[in-house]
Order: structure tokens, then C-alpha cells, then sequence
């Protein structure tokens, strides 16, 4: 396997879960603020802080009002990580290595892309964008699960799977994050509709019923902070997808600095005491994972992308 056609299916995974968790991220902050009363200030400046894109965001429009943080997280061309861009990258990705992928990956990345172009501006309208956001959600589980279910677990499919759990994890950082950002102004007179907020962002990674399953009936911030970025075995927490890039690690060769790099990661999560840290510092400790995430996908690129980029190298024998 060459070094660029793994580069381009480990992207092919980063860009159909960054499509998901986009939407969900959307979605899960379009209901926080629909939820809170008129009385409480909610600013929609505060989900492109999330997203990472203050300054992208800010070099293209004046006004972080409703419709614009939405177009640029949904449908503007210029932006990497809005549904639109990421559908088109993951598509071209999965044109230039067909022979690597299940010809259905094809039928269905390209089928999402049409639908994305055709529909996203659509999503613009509060009315419409619910169904856009499902509907992305929906494929791109179907994209995922397709790939999980027919391809043989070898290093294509090693490279597919830590970029959908790279992205995963850190997209669910962000999710999280919403909520922290929506709560710290009022942290000193919290209102009833604080655990509401939990109970979105619990909908939002379709892990509501397992959260009262697993953890407790009722809905309770802390708890659903801890189950989010700690749970072992919730397939959306922040340490089960970590732990599934460590597993594809193992199965490749020359491993040894990307799994120091996610063995840090991986202490970070377990040994934090999230119920004991405020918001400020639980904000802190998000911004902490991320870059942690981001450390482990350097050494990625650096281990088998970068140092191969001679024609005819291979990433593994």
C-alpha cells in the first residue's frame, strides 16, 4: 500500500465522520438554543469558537448572526470543515483509491455529495434544516457501517478507520464543549434548563438511551461529561474511539511513536476528575484533549505519510 493512497483513505474517514459530527454539532446547538428562554443570551459567535474557525469565520463575514455561522458551518465552499466541503473531499478521495474500497463506497459517497449540493442551501431555513441534518447523519453511518461490514480489516481499511475515530473523538470534544460554552456565563446561578442542555447534547451523539441505561435515569451534567469523554464503551465517547486508533495502530509496522503519542492521550482521559473541575477548567481540559488528538494524527502523517513520499514506497510490506 503506498503512502498517498493511504494518506487519501485515513482523510476519506476524517471527511465522512467531520460531515456527521458537523451535523450533529449543528444540531445539537440549534436545539440548546431553541430550548433556553428569551431571557438567557445565547450567541451563536460561540459555535464557530467551538468549531475552531474564529479566524477563518472572521475573514470572511462581519456579523456572527444565526445564518451565517450556519452557512459557513454548512455550505460554504471556502471553509475545510463545513458539510459541504468535507462530503466533496471524501468523495474525491474515494474516486482516486476505488480499487482499494468497496465499489458501493463509491454509489454512496457520490450519492451523499448530490444530495449535500443539491440540498444544503435549503438547510440555510431553520424549517428545513432538521431534515438536511438527519439525512447527512443517516448516510454517513451508512458509509461507515458499509465499510466496516464488507471490507477486509487490512491496512486500507487500518488508515479508514483512525481517521473516522481521530475525527470522532474530537468532534464529541466539541459537542461537549457547546454545552460548557452555553453554561459559563451563568455559572454561579445555574437554572432549570441547564440539564436540558445535557439532554441535547446526549440526543445529539445518539446516546441518550445508553447514558440512562449504563449510568443513571436521570440526566445529571458531570455524569454525562464523564460518559462522553470516559465511558469504554460507548462508541461515540472520546476513550472508546481513542482506543479504537490504538487497536489499529497495533496491527501496523513502524508504531512506536503514534502509540507514545496516544498513550499519552489515553492517561489524560483516564485519570482526569472531570466531576471535580469547574467549567473554566473543564473547558481547559477539553482544549487539552484536542490538541492530544491533534499529536496523534501528526505522528500519523509523519509515520506513514510524510517520510514515504518517495514514488513506489510503501507503507507496509
Amino acid at each position: 500500500m503506498l503512502s498517498r493512497a493511504a494518506e487519501r483513505v485515513y482523510w476519506m474517514g476524517r471527511y465522512i465522520e467531520r460531515a456527521e459530527s458537523t451535523a450533529r454539532l449543528v444540531g445539537a446547538y440549534n436545539n440548546e438554543i431553541m430550548d433556553l428562554p428569551k431571557s438567557v443570551d445565547a450567541s451563536w459567535r460561540s459555535l464557530v469558537d467551538i468549531a475552531g474557525a474564529t479566524e477563518p469565520f472572521f475573514g470572511r463575514y462581519q456579523n456572527p448572526d444565526e445564518r451565517n455561522v450556519v452557512k459557513f458551518l454548512l455550505a460554504d465552499e471556502d471553509n475545510p470543515g463545513s458539510i459541504l466541503t468535507s462530503v466533496r473531499a471524501a468523495r474525491e478521495n474515494v474516486r482516486t483509491t476505488r480499487e482499494l474500497l468497496p465499489t458501493e463506497a463509491w454509489e454512496h459517497t457520490n450519492k451523499l455529495y448530490l444530495y449535500v449540493k443539491e440540498q444544503v442551501h435549503q438547510s440555510l431555513a431553520r424549517k428545513h434544516r432538521f431534515e438536511f441534518l438527519q439525512t447527512v447523519i443517516f448516510r454517513c453511518q451508512q458509509i461507515a457501517g458499509l465499510l466496516a461490514g464488507t471490507m477486509s480489516y487490512d491496512f486500507s481499511y487500518r488508515f479508514v478507520r483512525m481517521g473516522l475515530e481521530l475525527e470522532r473523538a474530537d468532534m464529541t470534544t466539541r459537542i461537549v464543549d457547546s454545552a460548557v460554552y452555553l453554561l459559563l456565563p451563568r455559572k454561579t446561578a445555574p437554572t432549570e434548563y441547564d440539564n436540558l442542555l445535557w439532554v441535547n447534547v446526549l440526543k445529539s451523539l445518539s446516546a441518550y438511551q445508553m447514558y440512562r441505561q449504563h449510568v443513571i435515569p436521570r440526566v445529571i451534567g458531570d455524569e454525562v461529561v464523564r460518559f462522553l469523554l470516559q465511558d469504554p464503551l460507548f462508541p461515540r465517547s472520546v476513550a472508546h474511539a481513542v482506543a479504537e486508533v490504538e487497536a489499529c495502530l497495533r496491527a501496523l509496522p513502524r508504531n512506536e511513536a503514534p502509540l507514545r503519542s496516544i498513550a499519552r492521550l489515553q492517561r489524560r482521559i483516564k485519570e482526569a476528575d472531570t466531576a471535580g473541575m469547574d467549567l473554566e477548567e473543564l473547558h481547559e481540559y477539553i482544549d487539552m484533549l484536542q490538541s492530544g488528538i491533534n499529536e496523534v494524527h501528526e505522528q500519523i502523517i509523519a509515520t506513514w505519510v510524510l517520510v514515504e513520499r518517495q514514488p513506489g514506497s510503501p507503507v507496509a510490506g
